[in-house]
């Protein structure tokens, strides 16, 4: 080993020990309370020397088949859709602002800043600001009678109503057909790029699940009596204060991507006789693609492990906004169950890296193809 990989090691060494105890160690050891009962005795929660047993998944079983669990359920259910309205608001929206501040508008330096201010707010003012607006009597309510109307009596964080409903024991046909959707998709652009191994794995994984959902599927129940669940009204309010805040954040992103487009495509593409739409359609949205796909990997991180936002618009115990992040804490430190507080956080760890970690390999291997 050469002296400069020395004076290197010793450099990073104490940061790597950090991160490892920190980070990976505190990571372990909350994947290891998960599958224990601590807590569960609550004689024995804040013993001194508490007597802790290994109970391996039971944590995760109650929390997706248990009787006493469905605002669990219901919370990852409002996190899936809370994650999709949030992302495509804040994309849709940071993409028209960004469009419009590319065409150098009058006052664009202070529509930017005016634009990029609520980014620079915590979620818990955000979430305080918007309380009062959504209040029953606040602003959003009466703005209606600005125009003569009568105000609105829309319960924004307290709303009891559903829509889109499904059964949860529904969820493993769901999953499965959902799945096999995806693979199929894969094979499909396999096939076309020539890929023909690749392709064909993915065609027997599809195969395999869409058979299993068509014969087995309907036969699997997860719980003794149906549940259903849905997106719960009362978390539009919750939806529009995160893009209100996110928004701003992905104008910025977009606008940095259209202003590093060369101008020399855009006039090249005149040129070649695109209209406006077709110049967008077809030469500028493309290349703002990888843009896009970043923008909603960290919106889509954001979105999972969201707590404070929620916490202030809608309380702690507003069972109808409750997000698993809002539902660990309860569970770990007002019901001092431990182990089943680590299993909602671990499942939460699982959720961010099925977003975080495809993208961060995709990433390395463009990184890699360039170098």
């Amino acid at each position: 080993m050469t002296k400069d990989r020395l004076w290197a090691l010793a450099v990073l060494l104490p940061s790597l020990i950090l991160v490892g105890i920190f980070v990976y160690g505190f990571i372990g050891r909350t994947v290891y309370v998960s599958m224990t009962d601590w807590g569960n005795d609550p004689a024995q929660a804040l013993a001194a020397n508490p007597i802790i047993r290994w109970t391996g998944l039971d944590n995760y079983r109650e929390l997706f088949t248990g009787f006493l669990q469905g605002r669990f359920r219901q919370e990852l259910v409002s996190t899936v859709f809370f994650t999709l309205f949030f992302i495509l608001g804040c994309l849709g929206l940071g993409l028209g602002l960004a469009l419009v501040l590319d065409r150098n508008p009058k006052g664009e330096g202070l529509w930017r800043t005016i634009f990029l201010f609520p980014m620079s707010l915590s979620f818990i003012v955000t979430g305080t600001i918007w309380r009062w607006m959504l209040q029953p009597q606040g602003g959003v309510n009466q703005a209606p009678t600005l125009f003569g109307a009568p105000s609105s009596t829309f319960g924004w964080l307290s709303s009891t109503d559903a829509i889109w409903k499904f059964d949860w024991n529904k969820l493993p046909l769901i999953t499965a057909a959902v799945v096999g959707v995806v693979l199929a998709v894969i094979a499909f652009r396999a096939f076309s790029s020539g890929e023909r191994t690749r392709a064909l794995v993915a065609t027997a994984c599809a195969a395999l699940l869409f058979g299993w959902a068509l014969f087995v599927g309907p036969n699997v129940k997860l719980l003794a009596a149906p549940e259903l669940h849905g997106f719960n009204l009362a978390l539009i309010g919750i939806v529009i204060a995160a893009v209100w805040q996110m928004s701003g954040y992905t104008m910025a992103l977009y606008l940095a991507g259209l202003r590093g487009i060369p101008e020399e495509l855009r006039e090249a593409a005149r040129v070649d006789g695109a209209t406006e739409w077709q110049m967008y359609g077809r030469v500028i949205f493309p290349l703002l693609a990888p843009i896009t796909l970043s923008a909603m990997i960290i919106l889509g991180h954001i979105s999972l492990k969201i707590f404070d936002l929620v916490y202030a618009m809608a309380g702690p115990d507003n069972t109808f906004t409750s997000v698993p992040a809002l539902n660990m804490y309860l569970t770990s430190f007002r019901q001092n169950q431990f182990a089943l507080g680590a299993a909602i956080g671990t499942i939460l760890l699982i959720l961010v890296a099925f977003v975080i970690v495809p993208y961060l390999s995709s990433s390395f291997r463009t990184e890699e193809g360039h170098a």
